[in-house]
């Protein structure tokens, strides 16, 4: 194993693969802790997927370690944190102390933070953070459900979060490319710096600061930089160019789509999908509070639909409709039920026969992934940037698009089940 990783979350696990897998690198993604003295002979890259964004610190930091531990243990050269792109994580979250006990753990050498994936509108200039043209503070993160993104100030914000000195390698020095970075990681260290938050406008530059990590025991970041990670082992004669994927076979079988983000992007995907015709059903979060709406009428209901179509079940709400709910049911709680209900939907339909699940929102993907007792993902093709299709390792045999809530053109949806083709019987 040349790269092991730590994700924490599923969607954001799936999205570091496929960039891993573009990249050349055969990549498997687990489904929570590996076991201990697990072996990984024929991956080159192992993707560890943790439900830790939002858990309490000190589980974040416990499980992130263990993962960790047991990645080096199987061999892994480099480790890599993984976090959203939009670095979603407020003044009580878990950025700093996992990277700090990850540093711990790798020796307290110099590391970074990248945030940035240029390819879905995140940027960081002057250690800010950006979605598109507006700073994350003035974007709809800033009215995230669980990660409310108020601060743009990534050097500000990490800073609040960890015990070690944060620096800012900005963009001047990363045009010039990798010796100059490498220069300006040096600087940084020898004046105290350990984390060191770097801009990034383009592919390029995350092309030259990954070049300028080869050696770095730890890195962190979105997984926009995991795109120059692999050439370094490359270079040295250790893997082997490889071609992406562009379809992926699925077993036959029924397809729908549970979509629990509330996000801007993932509103917009669901009234493409319903213009298009898609049969579509609305959570009712005070219903299924009081027990008037439940998972078995819900699935019953998408397994009436036409069996050529992906019914669509979603619980997307506009911001002032998600406060008002937020209000009367507490944040955490409304969410938890949206995310159990469709857990148990997804649990039902796959006894009925359905074999294709395109999932949006990161915390709806892993209660679902978890509901269906997956254990491994193989990474397939991309279908839009971050987004690929993913088919389980053991246990149930079913095809899977996780989607971030942010990630994704509007007609996500339809694109993605255009990309499947039917296994043949005898397969």
């Amino acid at each position: 194993m040349l790269i092991g990783a730590v994700a924490d979350d599923i969607t954001g696990a799936t999205d570091l693969c496929l960039m891993l897998s573009r990249e050349g690198m055969r990549t498997i993604q687990l489904i929570g802790l590996p076991e201990e003295g697990a072996l990984f002979a024929d991956a080159d890259a192992v993707v560890v997927a943790l439900k830790s964004r939002t858990a309490p610190s000190e589980d974040a930091v416990r499980d992130s370690v263990a993962a960790a531990r047991n990645l080096l243990a199987a061999g892994a050269e480099q480790l890599l944190f993984k976090y959203c792109s939009t670095f979603d994580s407020t003044d009580d979250g878990n950025i700093g102390p996992v990277a700090d006990a990850l540093q711990d753990l790798t020796g307290g050498g110099l590391t970074i933070a990248c945030p940035s994936f240029p390819a879905t509108g995140r940027t960081v200039y002057k250690g800010h953070l950006f979605v598109g043209d507006r700073l994350l503070s003035e974007s709809p993160l800033k009215d995230h459900p669980l990660t409310p993104m108020e601060d743009p100030d990534l050097v500000r914000v990490l800073q609040r979060q960890t015990r070690r000195p944060v620096g800012l390698v900005d963009w001047p020095v990363i045009a010039r490319g990798e010796t100059a970075i490498r220069a300006a990681f040096a600087r940084h260290e020898a004046a105290g710096k350990r984390i060191l938050v770097v801009d990034t406008l383009s592919d390029t530059d995350l092309r030259a600061i990954g070049a300028a990590c080869d050696g770095m025991k730890l890195v962190t970041g979105g997984s926009g930089i995991a795109m120059g990670l692999p050439d370094n082992f490359r270079k040295r004669g250790k893997l082997a160019v490889r071609k992406a994927m562009t379809r992926i076979t699925a077993p036959a079988g029924r397809a729908v789509i549970l979509a629990g983000s509330c996000s801007l992007a993932t509103r917009g995907q669901i009234e493409v999908a319903r213009n298009a015709g898609a049969a579509a059903l609305r959570l009712d979060i005070s219903a299924i509070a009081d027990g008037s709406q439940s998972a078995a009428q819900i699935a019953d209901w998408a397994i009436a639909q036409a069996s050529d179509r992906a019914p669509l079940i979603y619980s997307s709400a506009s911001p002032d409709e998600l406060l008002s709910i937020q209000a009367s049911m507490g944040r955490h709680e409304s969410g938890a039920l949206v995310e159990q209900t469709l857990a148990d939907v997804a649990r039902r339909l796959l006894q009925k026969g359905f074999t294709r699940f395109l999932v949006a929102g990161g915390e709806t993907s892993g209660a679902v992934i978890n509901a269906l007792e997956i254990k491994a993902l193989s990474i397939g093709p991309e279908i839009d940037p971050g987004v690929p299709w993913t088919r389980s390792i053991g246990g149930p045999d079913i095809v899977l698009a996780l989607k971030s809530g942010n990630f994704g053109a509007p007609d996500f949806f339809q694109k993605a089940r255009a990309l499947l083709e039917t296994e043949a019987p005898d397969a």
